[in-house]
């Protein structure tokens, strides 16, 4: 007899019959005597039609109304849910967020847990039902809807198992596990049996799409094994926990391609003390996350100038661009370039710490299949580049063999 919290990601419940198969698995779980809290994703699509729908009114609507709006996804998926148990005989709670006692910051649409009181799960737990709680959002001290940001069900799944001191926390999905690439595009790509938190969190970062990055990072923090599986088998999945010695035996672990980043760049900026740091607060002034950031010096004639050039979440392009706009005057440089014609192409493995020549060898890899690298970022176990989108695909399939293969 197990606490357990199960999170179903949008595929998992993108219709009416994935949802009665999600409530047979729980019902299994229920008749052996397990306690289960079930967080649910909106279902597959309905997130992105809501995005849709408010952008047609609005190219840049406002950041409160969208968590308002994108709230009731989950609402939606987590009463079919109930309602799939009923129909089991299995008694069901659904709970929103904030009847769960998800306690968040005020930022619209990036919200950050500050807090969990699931004294209302407990009581719906002791009294024999299972609970079902709708991922992706809480509720600010002010009673202002907030959602977590893309993936968020993630995060609330890892942060419920942390709350409730769960003994299991499973992360379901349309994937067996977490691969050394996404399947999808790699054929060859090979089901990971363990990978440390360092790891899942790079590639979660860096555009794998089994995991939110954010959910990862907590789950390392408070110390949450959890495993990411199939919603649509009985497969073993991918456990997720501390480093251990022997996996630095593995030099490369995976290769991930995040198609949804885009580019801008900051042409002839004045080479002076405090002019990035004054277009970097701006971006975080306006939530706007960074990553990746090259500054070139010009040696031309004329006074000192510079090229800046950073990366953004797709998403983020057009907030950015507004906020680069508004410092032209004030920082005086030349033009601005934007593209979301890119992809971050990333190798990562704890092993890198104690390897050499990896870098090189993704380099060279690259080369030979005629791919440019426009910009390059590493760190301790991760090496990423950002290329031509057109190319990624072919990219990460040459770099996945040269090293995976």
């Amino acid at each position: 007899m197990s606490l357990i919290v199960q999170k179903y990601g949008g595929t998992s419940v993108a219709n009416p019959d994935r949802i009665r198969n999600v409530a047979a698995r729980v019902a299994k779980y229920h008749a052996q005597g397990d306690r289960v809290v079930v967080v649910v994703s909106a279902m597959s699509g309905v997130t992105d039609n809501l995005i849709r729908m408010a952008k047609e009114i609005m190219a840049l609507p406002s950041d409160r109304e969208m968590d308002v709006l994108l709230a009731t996804g989950e609402q939606t998926t987590i009463a079919l849910t109930a309602i799939a148990l009923h129909s089991l005989k299995i008694p069901a709670v659904s709970l929103t967020g904030a009847q769960a006692g998800i306690v968040t910051d005020g930022v619209h649409t990036k919200a950050r847990i500050q807090n969990i009181t699931p004294k209302k799960i407990h009581e719906l737990l002791n009294q024999g039902n299972v609970v079902i709680v709708a991922g992706f959002q809480g509720q600010t001290q002010e009673g202002q809807v907030t959602t977590l940001g893309r993936g968020g069900s993630d995060l609330t799944a890892i942060a419920l198992a942390a709350a409730i001191k769960a003994d299991l926390c499973q992360i379901y999905t349309d994937v067996d596990g977490v691969y050394t690439a996404d399947p999808r595009i790699v054929p060859d790509a090979k089901k990971l049996d363990v990978i440390s938190y360092d790891e899942m969190l790079e590639l979660a970062s860096l555009g794998a799409k089994v995991m939110q990055s954010r959910s990862v990072e907590f789950a390392k923090k408070f110390g949450v094994v959890f495993e990411v599986r199939s919603s649509l088998n009985e497969h073993p999945g991918t456990i997720v926990k501390e480093e251990t010695k022997n996996m630095e035996d593995v030099v490369v672990r995976g290769v991930s391609l995040d198609k949804n980043q885009a580019k801008v760049t900051l042409v002839a900026v004045p080479d002076k003390p405090g002019i990035a740091a004054r277009v970097f607060k701006g971006l975080a002034d306006a939530n706007v996350n960074v990553d990746m950031i090259v500054q070139n010096i010009s040696h031309g004639a004329g006074a000192p100038a510079t090229d800046l050039s950073f990366t953004v979440d797709k998403p983020d392009l057009l907030k950015a661009q507004k906020v680069i706009d508004g410092l032209k005057t004030e920082i005086g440089f030349g033009k601005v370039i934007a593209t979301d014609n890119i992809g971050k192409l990333s190798l990562v493995g704890v092993g890198m710490k104690s390897h050499t020549g990896v870098a090189a060898k993704m380099f060279e890899t690259l080369a030979r299949e005629g791919v440019n690298i426009d910009m390059i970022s590493t760190s301790e176990i991760k090496v990423s580049v950002i290329i031509d989108l057109s190319k990624g695909e072919h990219a990460m399939k040459a770099v996945h063999a040269a090293f995976l293969g």
